[in-house]
């Protein structure tokens, strides 16, 4: 082959609507799964990475790159698939579902999911583990009250990922600011100005819908039918909660998520053989194929009837294509080409904070992962806010309202395949619901195109340090461990 060059703009873009259309046509006309579209568009990057020059080795690697980068993630979803299962069978979730219904009532529900949420995720820095855990028993307490699933899974989300990105435990936290040159408290005090609007906002909708629920759509006896089937199926009791604070507390001691949640597993394990009567074969089979509910009371089956290792092969392969695609588009530049056409427009303030947000985006629809979509918007545009005198903590923040939250908005990206997954519910259905996502990138857009708390480097220099070179990015990148 010829020398490598760089990708045209058109052939970069001819890459990335390959895949964005392909899965588009898939699932709104076909009604078909995105897999095979996805792998076309692995096929497309591939052929135009091959026109610029790139052996089959390199553009190999590059695909071989993308899924090593998501194999901490998918170690995750195996273990969480598991627990799922186990929890079930051994009445750690059904405990959380009793109690849950006796507690929670419909014009609450709402915002105390958001409320609880957000501090599980703040105390233990992972949106994933919080979602893994409480938020599979909020989803059922939610069905059980008889709100709408998608709802239900918007507030999870909102409060999931608002500790997720202002924990100084998260991962995601830590690695925005250490990409563009601040320090973590910086980052976060920042943050707080458009993180606390957008959480507000939040909270108002969801005071609103819990309101205007309560007001004519109570299910009480079917909730007591409930709570009665429960009580008769399994033995409730405070005890079965040790798993759950056994979860939170490892999180808290940072220990690494893949063993934290395997104590979770395990502590279910014993439990269930104790109290629940639970048998080895049947929770290791379970924990394979996950937990079918048969108690007759239909509204208790199909909350319960879930999990297992089995159940998260459909989301594992989503992830696998995902990054195939995602590592071809890095690897041979293809995504470098776009980003630098877009700041060659973004010759204002408000430009280039939109530019920021429009790469992180795209990033996470291309790159289909949070992590490397951090990186990216970060990589990109740190040096152009500093030549601009622009404080890098004003991109750190602009970088994980718009990076961190969205990824669990795109179908196919790790993180929106890991949460329909988890909570059951389609990522296109939960999308408009989860406020606090999609209203962060939007705050911090105004806030940037308005100068609103937009600080300069001469307001805080000693704050300002020296940021990633890309090769410390992509160590830093392959050291991180997804969040649980």
């Amino acid at each position: 082959m010829n020398n490598v060059r760089n990708p045209y703009i058109w052939e970069a873009l001819i890459s990335l609507l390959s895949l964005v259309s392909g899965i588009s046509l898939s699932i709104v006309k076909f009604g078909s799964e995105p897999h095979i579209a996805m792998l076309l568009g692995v096929m497309v990057a591939s052929i135009v990475a091959w026109r610029c020059g790139y052996q089959w080795k390199a553009i190999q690697d590059g695909m071989i790159k993308g899924i090593t980068n998501a194999l901490p993630a998918i170690i995750i979803l195996v273990i969480i698939g598991t627990l799922i299962g186990v929890w079930i069978a051994t009445g750690v979730v059904p405990t959380l579902l009793y109690y849950g219904l006796k507690i929670l009532s419909p014009s609450i529900f709402l915002p105390a999911t958001l409320i609880i949420c957000a501090i599980t995720s703040l105390a233990t820095g992972t949106s994933w583990g919080t979602t893994g855990t409480i938020g599979v028993a909020l989803i059922g307490i939610g069905g059980g009250l008889g709100f709408p699933l998608p709802l239900v899974a918007g507030a999870v989300l909102s409060g999931a990922y608002f500790g997720d990105k202002m924990s100084p435990l998260s991962d995601t936290t830590n690695m925005a600011p250490a990409m563009v040159g601040t320090d973590l408290y910086t980052h976060i005090k920042h943050m707080f100005y458009t993180t606390g609007v957008a959480f507000g906002l939040t909270l108002i909708i969801e005071i609103f819908l819990g309101l205007k629920y309560s007001a004519g759509k109570g299910k009480l006896d079917e909730v007591k039918q409930i709570l009665a089937t429960i009580s008769d199926t399994f033995w409730v009791n405070p005890l079965m909660l040790i798993p759950v604070v056994l979860v939170i507390v490892v999180s808290y001691r940072k220990v690494p998520a893949i063993p934290g949640i395997t104590a979770g597993v395990l502590a279910a394990a014993i439990m269930g053989m104790i109290f629940q009567g639970n048998s080895v074969k049947e929770l290791i089979d379970i924990a394979y194929g996950g937990y079918t509910s048969d108690t007759g009371l239909a509204a208790v089956d199909d909350l319960l009837s879930k999990g297992g290792m089995s159940s998260m092969m459909y989301t594992i392969s989503i992830v696998i294509a995902a990054m195939m695609f995602g590592g071809v588009m890095e690897h041979t530049n293809q995504l470098k080409v776009i980003v630098d056409r877009i700041l060659e427009w973004a010759s204002s303030q408000g430009s280039l904070f939109a530019s920021t947000v429009g790469t992180a985006l795209v990033s996470n629809m291309v790159l289909c992962d949070q992590y490397m979509s951090i990186v990216m918007s970060a990589r990109m545009y740190a040096q152009a806010f500093r030549e601009r005198g622009l404080h890098p903590k004003n991109l750190s923040r602009a970088v994980e309202d718009s990076a961190t939250v969205t990824a669990n908005l795109v179908p196919w990206n790790s993180g929106g395949a890991y949460q329909a997954a988890t909570l059951g519910v389609a990522t296109l259905a939960y999308l408009p619901f989860a406020f606090f996502c999609w209203l962060s990138p939007i705050v911090t857009l105004i806030y940037g195109i308005f100068n609103i708390t937009i600080h300069k480097i001469e307001d805080d220099p000693e704050t300002v340090l020296d940021f990633m070179s890309e090769d410390e990015a992509a160590a830093k990148l392959e050291a991180s461990e997804k969040p649980a």
